[in-house]
């Protein structure tokens, strides 16, 4: 493999090669899909998807050195990069759990970017107690029937497939009876009903099963054994969470930065209002110190030294880290900051707005912040119950 320095050079080639300048504003919601596709495939043919996974299932076979070089080259030019429930929740669990066989028939499509999955784990009646679900699958054979509902189900409406916690043994203790299975979205016995949120979007659905069907050989890991499989997942979810740093310059169209220098105004180059530019000073430091710290614990685990469950203090962190920064956005926006829909306001404002709505769910999702701050006592901290 080749150096670290001349493995940048490659890669700064590349990029300029294959990355069109209408790409290099970040992970917008409004990219040009034709050029965003190509990307895309240029990204697969190289295994870039998911650099680090083994050629064998569609990787790039790169070291978490060369790994960490290309990702910080993609990122220094802003260019989209590709983050999905299959890249970064279900692939690395695979990669732990799944037998051979599942390995090579999941993991490939999913290095291409090639199939959209959903995560089937909240019920209306199993949030924060997971382990309380009653989706019920049944053996019949070499398949599972699945009935019951999963709700909160991200980009159901769009997925192909889902990950799943069903029950299949519902006389055993909530948390051993529980399977972790993979079944697909488009077949009878599947009905997906969005959710509009009070932001506008419908990002969320309700899913109910009615005699869905899933191979018994796509469970991961043993029956009834789940619920370690379903925690190793939600691990990977909150390490990914918190690793970000920050929300505003990522999908949307204006940074922090720019919403609060636009609307503030500069006064002998700094921000006008001292106390705003405090709090922005303070939210970059909190970005750059959670980023950091997560590298760390990245590095940590990798070489036996740290516990997995880190990755809740990232999740923790980033929650009300998000939160934060668009409670700063919503200061400087003022009065322009208090709609969401109607007439009265421009659609950058009306963005910034829904943004903030939406971010104050961030503290619930993939756990609450009190789960987390529990998972950090009992399984980082080792204080006693």
């Amino acid at each position: 493999m080749a150096s670290i320095e001349a493995f940048k050079l490659e890669v700064r080639s590349w990029i300029e090669e294959v990355l069109p300048a209408d790409l290099r504003v970040g992970n917008r919601k409004d990219l040009p899909k034709e050029s965003l596709g190509n990307w895309i495939q240029a990204l697969a043919k190289r295994g870039w998807i998911t650099p680090d996974w083994p050629t064998e299932y569609g990787g790039g076979g790169l070291d978490r050195k060369h790994t960490a070089a290309l990702r910080a080259e993609i990122k220094a030019v802003r260019a989209p990069t590709v983050s999905s429930f299959g890249t970064s929740m279900l692939g690395p669990t695979l990669l732990e759990f799944g037998t051979e066989e599942q390995k090579l028939e999941f993991l490939p499509p999913i290095s291409r970017h090639e199939v959209k999955w959903c995560q089937g784990y909240s019920e209306p009646g199993a949030g924060s107690d997971l382990a309380s679900l009653q989706t019920r699958a049944v053996l019949e054979g070499d398949e599972y029937v699945i009935n019951g509902q999963k709700i909160w189900t991200t980009g159901a409406d769009k997925a192909d497939w889902i990950f799943c916690l069903v029950r299949t043994d519902p006389k055993a203790s909530k948390h051993d009876g529980i399977s972790f299975i993979l079944f697909p979205m488009h077949q009878p016995g599947v009905e997906v009903s969005p959710l509009k949120l009070i932001d506008g979007s419908a990002d969320f659905s309700q899913v109910f099963f009615d005699g869905a069907r899933a191979k018994a050989k796509d469970v991961i890991g043993p029956v009834n054994g789940g619920w370690t499989v379903a925690k190793r997942l939600l691990q990977h979810e909150r390490s990914t969470d918190g690793g970000s740093e920050g929300g505003l310059s990522g999908a949307q169209k204006e940074t922090l930065v720019d919403i609060v220098k636009r609307e503030v105004g500069l006064q002998d180059g700094m921000l006008a209002d001292p106390a705003i530019r405090q709090r922005l000073a303070a939210q970059e430091l909190e970005a750059k110190a959670l980023s950091l710290t997560m590298r760390r614990a990245g590095e940590e685990a990798r070489a036996g030294q740290t516990a997995r469950d880190i990755g809740s203090l990232g999740k923790y962190r980033w929650a009300n880290m998000i939160k934060s920064e668009q409670d700063i956005a919503m200061t400087a926006l003022g009065t322009q900051g208090l709609g969401w829909d109607g007439p009265g306001f421009e659609d950058t404002q009306l963005e910034r707005t829904r943004a903030w709505l939406t971010t104050r769910a961030d503290s619930i999702w993939g756990g609450t912040n009190e789960v987390q701050l529990n998972v950090i006592a009992k399984r980082v901290l080792k204080i006693p119950e």
